[in-house]
């Protein structure tokens, strides 16, 4: 788990889909730049949740979010949000508790990584 850079709030690793990359790739590429993780995506969606993320001239502006799990390999020191965020690995059952979203939630409460394949 990361902290959103706004509130602190305990969140996972999200953005904006990236131009020529597939979703899970978009993922990946934003689990390195927010929480260092470096590892084999897969290509099966988890689930969705939905926020409002704040921006900086105030206004809120309503986010849908597609969940890829990501089995981390290596989990760097050095990564391009490591001075803006905090990470945190937490049980399963302690993140689900931590995060504000309910979708969120229960995404990683019933999220069983042994039933990911390869």
């Amino acid at each position: 788990m990361i902290t959103s850079r706004d509130t602190g709030r305990w969140v996972i690793p999200k953005g904006w889909p990236i131009e020529g990359l597939s979703p899970e790739r978009s993922a990946a590429q934003e689990a390195w730049e927010e929480a260092g993780v470096e590892g084999k995506v897969y290509d099966r969606m988890l689930g969705t949740y939905s926020y409002l993320k704040r921006m900086d001239k105030g206004d809120d502006v309503p986010c849908v979010v597609a969940v890829y799990p990501i089995k981390v390999k290596t989990l760097h020191d050095k990564f391009p949000e490591r001075a803006e965020r905090k990470r945190r690995w937490m049980s399963l059952k302690k993140a689900a508790q931590s995060v504000h979203e309910p979708e969120l939630a229960e995404i990683l409460r019933y999220f069983n990584p042994n039933r990911l394949k390869g």
